[in-house]
């Protein structure tokens, strides 16, 4: 079980889907999140939707030959984000200082969520989620990001979460290998 908690290690060989009524809860799980984090309700989402012990990572896209057996990303090499629950709350705080000047005026939101598979896994209270994204930002007249990934999530069974749930691991592989935004100020 360690495997599928070590962010540094990709999902393994998943093939067990859960029940259709554990499928659509953990959906609903995803839907909501996108819609707390659509309306910048980043504290909730904190509350509600992570799990203290969480890791949260998104590493840098490296483009390599196929045969390099490092892949196009290692652990412990460039990333945008390797948080925790504490890194996570700083970035939180931040939306909210007068000096966080790339969010005032407020960036629009759209998190659309798509493809997603749950997965059992050995451990009755942890699920395997995969999912593509778009993360559409619009601020100010002209100012507009599209980044397009996909997500490994660990969600467990968590009484006060949100839909009975908790994110415990997130692994964010974004498509582009050069970032073009102007910041990185928005959750996946």
């Amino acid at each position: 079980m360690t495997d599928l908690i070590d962010i540094a290690k990709p999902f393994a060989d998943l093939d067990t889907h859960v029940d259709a009524e554990t499928e659509r809860k953990i959906i609903n799980w995803v839907h909501g999140e996108a819609r707390f984090l659509d309306a910048e309700r980043y504290e909730e989402w904190l509350d509600r939707f992570i799990d203290k012990d969480v890791q949260y990572w998104m590493p840098d896209m490296e483009t390599r030959r196929r045969d390099d057996a490092r892949g196009m990303f290692c652990y412990g090499e460039s990333a945008y984000f390797d948080d925790n629950w504490s890194e996570l709350q700083i970035r939180v705080k931040r939306y909210n200082e007068p000096s966080a000047w790339a969010d005032n005026p407020q960036t629009r939101h759209a998190h659309l969520i798509s493809n997603i598979e749950v997965f059992a896994t050995d451990d009755p209270t942890l699920f395997a989620v995969h999912s593509a994204f778009t993360n559409v930002r619009n601020r100010n007249e002209a100012d507009q990001d599209i980044i397009h990934g996909r997500r490994e999530d660990v969600l467990k069974l968590s009484e006060d979460g949100f839909a009975g749930y908790r994110l415990l691991r997130r692994r964010v592989f974004i498509v582009q290998n050069v970032l073009l935004s102007k910041n990185l100020n928005t959750f996946f």
